[in-house]
């Protein structure tokens, strides 16, 4: 056996476990119940596929520039990925579009009610981080 014939057998393998991924990301978001758990299944499961499907891609190219093509989307896939998903889920919590009593902990929260008692003047009508 060949080392041409190793990587097109191992292409074809992740090829088919990154198409599996990206399968069960698909349904991810059709079956499962609220934002965040969709949003979930719409980065994680579908990125890593994505990058499995890529790896196949590439075992079976193994052109110097097929690679760097390759290389550079899974790159821009890994860059753009979590901050998509970071503004959809900062979304739909700003418009209540999520279950809160399902979050073990409410972060973004307590960062608002900071920033709001930052931002109100209070009684006084003064800002208090105005130098004056």
């Amino acid at each position: 056996m060949s080392w041409g014939e190793v990587a097109d057998a191992g292409g074809a393998l992740c090829m088919l476990a990154g198409a599996l991924l990206c399968l069960l990301a698909g349904i991810g978001l059709l079956r499962l119940p609220d934002v965040l758990s969709r949003m979930h299944a719409a980065t994680k499961p579908q990125s890593f596929g994505l990058l499995l499907v890529l790896i196949g891609a590439g075992l079976w190219l193994r052109s110097p520039i097929d690679l760097c093509t390759l290389l550079l989307v899974g790159l821009f896939q890994l860059l753009t990925s979590p901050v998509a998903a970071h503004m959809v889920g900062r979304a739909a919590y700003r418009t209540g579009r999520l279950d809160r009593e399902g979050l073990v902990r409410d972060e973004l929260a307590e960062a608002l009610r900071t920033a709001a008692a930052d931002r109100d003047p209070g009684d006084s009508g003064e800002n208090p981080r105005s130098t004056g």
